[in-house]
């Protein structure tokens, strides 16, 4: 009786791992075309961004991200890479990942210094630092690096500002500029 049982158990078990081979074989990502790559992306940004009103799901938000990056990986010195991992540290900015930001803006000051987006780079990191990381030490040095090498941005009287104001607390920015009138 045993043995009935035993031999449809073990060829169940057979068929399962040789199944799950199968499926782990067709999980192996093929690797797109840069055409292919770019359909990709528009297709989830359009799905990421294309109701307005509806907050941005993180899962999708992640797969940018990630198709994002996977671009700038294998494509890199299409023009295009460098504006795709400034969209990557947006989102992750925006969805409360300041390590991976950090990391995203490093890459891209390292790897595209002629970037026109370079001084907005150079003010976020600081920013992110300074605002989600609370390490106010990095902060005041990439502020003071982003001050010397763009004195005349956009951002320069932030980050100026900002400096004065490190690390203080909602209340002490209150008083110091309630006292001000």
């Amino acid at each position: 009786m045993r043995r009935v049982f035993l031999f449809p158990v073990l060829l169940a078990i057979f068929f399962v791992s040789c199944q799950s081979t199968d499926t782990r074989k067709e999980a192996v990502k093929k690797e797109l075309t840069k055409s292919e790559l770019l359909t990709k992306i528009h297709a989830n940004e359009q799905k990421l961004f294309g109701d307005s009103v509806a907050a941005i799901d993180k899962k999708n938000a992640m797969m940018v991200v990630e198709d994002y990056q996977s671009f700038a990986a294998r494509f890199p010195k299409d023009s295009l890479a460098a504006e795709y991992l400034f969209k990557a540290s947006d989102l992750l900015m925006n969805m409360g990942r300041p390590q991976q930001t950090v990391f995203t803006f490093n890459e891209i000051i390292e790897k595209y210094p002629d970037f026109d987006k370079m001084p907005t780079c150079y003010f976020l990191r600081a920013f992110v630092y300074d605002d989600q990381l609370k390490d106010y030490k990095a902060a005041e040095k990439y502020y003071q690096e982003f001050l010397e090498k763009y004195p005349d941005s956009d951002f320069a009287d932030d980050a100026r500002m900002l400096l004065k104001n490190l690390g203080k607390t909602p209340e002490e920015l209150i008083k110091a500029f309630g006292g001000k009138k």
